[in-house]
């Protein structure tokens, strides 16, 4: 299963994205989120471990010999217990918790210093496997990787990386290799951080010499990513996709860019290895009238808007691989629950709406769901101008609607959710793009 939740700290450094209601393991068995015990001036936060992988949800409070505060965050280990982050005089605590009958043991791992310029340490997303855990530690010109579980004598420094990074995103199934977010020279690009070699940096997003380009999300099983960029519409994000190992460029769909909206992709459908168009992907939307759900497929032309289910732990969730997202809902009538959203595939999907979502396991309630058009359905983009030394570049196709010469939003014949008529259009001549195939993480893979 393949979800992104990252539970916000106090001070995240994360690039202002959408705080997220809870962290769900890289498999999907247990969850944790801060809860709110009481109301008004004597409310107190506290650790809440969720397991998702039985029959029904059910929920373990785990509070410990004081509040948390509202920052403290906490992060599902494989094997159940709770990893929790704290900040207390200048210091960054680690502790582990777990159930032991009426109350709840804790094992310190240690502390990390905050250096007097560093902006943050926060917490990776879940490692697969559940047996480690990673935090970044930002400063001004480098950012520092700490193993934080998993180690043999607590947190553990394990990298340091030129620049400020931000993000985080796991690209296989052993917690190898972690990409990251890095900002140098005042422009942000997506590198991978090999673990195996001793946190080796090497490039993997380049779609344009001076665009901002970040790693959203990523499925090991498929190869399928999600990425934000300015390259097809300078000074303004896009949303794009590609897919790691692949001759094809990075793709920017029309129906993707939702005038606005923030629009975050937090779950992609495992499983589906050789059709990565085919995979599944869910959307938080952030509008004016609130937040709410969007479903899209590479392969489709339009994002299907389906309404929050009651009580969403707004930005969590997960895609089983038959296709059915799985929604983490609480509500005071039913304070551990999951909505049921089935998803069509894409050969039957013809216009037909999603299922109703069916009453969460647990009692949460999932709203009934209809078949929103998500904008109009434009040709799918082409990435910015080649990249440089090695990088994951995509190439650029001649412009079509004017945003820029070399407009990257111009389609590639062939490509699934091209518009047909694109393959009569000449294209001029450009620099031949470096694709994602090229980049050094698919040597570094298969090694």
């Amino acid at each position: 299963m393949t979800a992104c939740a990252i539970e916000p700290s106090a001070d995240p450094g994360d690039g202002g994205a959408p705080p997220v209601g809870c962290s769900i393991t890289a498999e999907g068995a247990y969850a944790a989120r801060l809860a709110r015990s009481g109301g008004g001036g004597g409310a107190a936060w506290y650790p809440e471990r969720w397991t998702l992988d039985g029959p029904e949800p059910y929920a373990v409070p785990l509070p410990g010999n004081q509040p948390e505060e509202p920052g403290t965050e906490v992060q599902p280990m494989g094997d159940g217990r709770v990893l929790v982050h704290r900040v207390a005089a200048g210091r960054h605590l680690f502790a582990l918790l777990y159930p032991t009958g009426p109350g709840t043991g804790e094992l310190p791992l240690g502390a990390v210093e905050c250096p007097a310029d560093s902006t943050g340490m926060r917490l990776l997303p879940p490692v697969p496997g559940g047996e480690r855990a990673y935090a970044l530690a930002a400063g001004p010109r480098a950012t520092v990787l700490w193993r934080i579980a998993g180690g043999a004598f607590g947190p553990e420094r394990v990298a340091e990386i030129p620049g400020r990074c931000s993000g985080g995103a796991w690209l296989d199934r052993t917690g190898r290799m972690l990409a990251v977010d890095r900002e140098t020279g005042g422009r942000t690009k997506a590198v991978v951080v090999d673990l195996e070699r001793d946190g080796e940096v090497s490039p993997l997003l380049q779609i344009a010499p001076d665009s901002d380009d970040r790693l959203l999300l990523a499925d090991p099983d498929s190869g399928l990513v999600l990425i934000g960029s300015d390259a097809p519409s300078p000074g303004r994000e896009r949303l794009g996709w590609g897919v790691l190992g692949s001759t094809l460029p990075v793709r920017f769909p029309e129906c993707l860019r939702m005038p606005d909206c923030v629009v975050t992709p937090f779950a992609v459908q495992p499983g589906q290895v050789l059709t990565p168009e085919r995979c599944a992907v869910a959307l938080r939307v952030d509008g004016a009238f609130g937040s709410w759900v969007g479903v899209w497929r590479p392969a489709e032309r339009q994002v299907r808007h389906l309404p929050a289910p009651e009580g969403w732990l707004t930005g969590a969730g997960l895609w089983t691989p038959d296709g059915e997202l799985r929604l983490p809902c609480s509500t005071p009538r039913s304070p551990c629950g999951v909505a049921r959203l089935v998803a069509p595939d894409t050969a039957d999907a013809g216009g037909a709406d999603l299922a109703d979502g069916a009453h969460g396991a647990g009692g949460a309630d999932g709203a009934g769901h209809t078949n929103g058009a998500g904008g109009t359905g434009g040709a799918a983009g082409t990435g910015g101008a080649g990249g440089t030394n090695g990088a994951a570049g995509t190439g650029a196709a001649s412009g079509a609607d004017g945003e820029r010469p070399g407009n990257p939003e111009a389609t590639t014949p062939g490509e699934p959710g091209d518009d047909p008529g694109a393959a009569d259009t000449p294209a001029a001549a450009q620099p031949r793009p470096v694709p994602l195939q090229q980049a050094p993480l698919a040597r570094l893979v298969t090694k």
